[in-house]
């Protein structure tokens, strides 16, 4: 367990700029949609087919993370990747389909694993 904590997370002006260029926009955005789709019925079919389109690209994008994984994610080892997977799976299924919990345990587990590889 060599190492600074700034070495394990990285230059804190580059997690900045992406609470900056990244997640503010997208909660202007999220907040817009809400506002404007409050009255939409949840179980027409166009909104089923929009479900099922966004479902399926996020199933795509994590498949191709997991199998050539970019950047600094391809140092880790396939077992860790795949493991934070199952784990994820698992906690989200574990908690009444809790997002938040996936993907926290998930990250908790590569994070860890990570860690003690070295």
């Amino acid at each position: 367990m060599s190492g600074t904590m700034s070495e394990f997370f990285g230059d804190w002006h580059a997690l900045l700029v992406l609470l900056l260029a990244g997640v503010i926009p997208n909660q202007i955005w999220r907040m817009l949609g809400l506002w404007l789709g409050g009255g939409l019925d949840e179980g027409s079919d166009l909104l089923m087919w929009v479900k099922a389109v966004a479902t399926a690209i996020l199933a795509g994008v994590i498949a191709q993370i997991l199998v050539q994984p970019p950047g600094a994610l391809a140092s880790v080892p396939g077992f860790l990747r795949y493991g934070a997977l199952v784990v994820g799976f698992a906690a989200f299924m574990l908690t009444r389909r809790s997002i938040f919990a996936g993907v926290l345990c998930g990250e908790i587990f590569m994070l860890t694993g990570r860690w003690f590889l070295g």
